[in-house]
């Protein structure tokens, strides 16, 4: 099975792409982040599907990004996102507050078919003013009694990025339990995908893995890339790689040191030919 390499996934991102990335406990994509930022991509808009983490302070960093929508960014256990905060200070980025609930819900609208879904929990959130785009409405079910409900707009991103542990001649990826990724695949516009590795059949025949498959018809391509989830955690194949999130979040305090974090393990000619 021949498939495409990493580089060549990213280069079919268009500059100012909605991208969407799952968290870092949720199987993204590293290593299209990592390709990303070789290839200089330019004022990408990131939704966080609900939060977002290593891969979005990176890109940030690497000045890949205009706009973050999304309802934290965090490196987890290894403290605040040193380049978002730098950013986010510097009035580099713009930020669209959202909640987890929020952006499930209008991911959900899209894979549904419907153009807004209604959510109550956000009534009486400050968020709400600086979200014109969601409309508190009357509840059109009620009995009179003042009800009011929130109405979010159906959300499509114009690409997902996900690492799976593998994908099947027949572009089925598996993701296992972490079920959250097939509906930001039903609701992208494409979905690209990283794998640990390729394997013969069809996944979807098999009953033990087909439920925690992602069908090949909302894959649009896949690349093989070894630890593509790396330095997160994937799964059960391997775990969070504490020490190198704290390398990063203390490099990434300052530029300078940002800047040889890229050179040691992004840019490097061996980080390219590991991906």
């Amino acid at each position: 099975m021949n498939a495409p390499t990493v580089d060549a996934l990213a280069a079919t991102v268009p500059d100012g792409a909605l991208v969407a990335l799952p968290p870092d406990n949720s199987l993204p994509s590293l290593a299209l982040a990592r390709a990303l930022v070789r290839r200089g991509a330019k004022r990408l808009r990131l939704l966080g599907v609900p939060v977002s983490g290593f891969a979005t302070d990176l890109l940030i960093g690497a000045g890949c990004v205009a706009e973050v929508e999304t309802s934290a960014v965090s490196l987890g256990e290894a403290g605040f996102a040193p380049r978002f905060t730098a950013a986010l200070k510097a009035g580099t980025i713009k930020v669209r507050d959202a909640t987890c609930p929020a952006i499930h819900s209008m991911l959900q609208a899209t894979e549904k078919g419907i153009p807004f879904m209604p959510l109550r929990g956000i009534i009486g959130s400050d968020i709400l003013r600086n979200r014109p785009d969601w409309r508190v409405v009357p509840n059109p079910m009620g009995d009179g009694v003042p009800d009011p409900i929130v109405l979010l707009p159906a959300l499509s991103p114009d690409v997902a990025l996900i690492h799976g542990a593998m994908a099947d001649e027949a572009g089925n990826v598996w993701l296992g339990r972490r079920r959250e990724c097939a509906t930001l695949a039903h609701a992208s516009k494409r979905v690209l995908a990283t794998v640990e590795r390729l394997v013969a059949g069809d996944m979807l025949e098999d009953e033990r893995l087909a439920p925690g498959c992602i069908s090949g018809t909302y894959i649009e391509a896949v690349a093989v890339a070894e630890r593509g989830a790396w330095p997160v955690a994937l799964l059960d194949e391997y775990p969070f790689d504490a020490a190198h999130l704290s390398e990063y979040a203390r490099l990434a305090k300052t530029e300078a040191g940002f800047a040889e974090y890229l050179d040691r393990y992004v840019l490097a000619p061996r980080a390219q030919a590991a991906e």
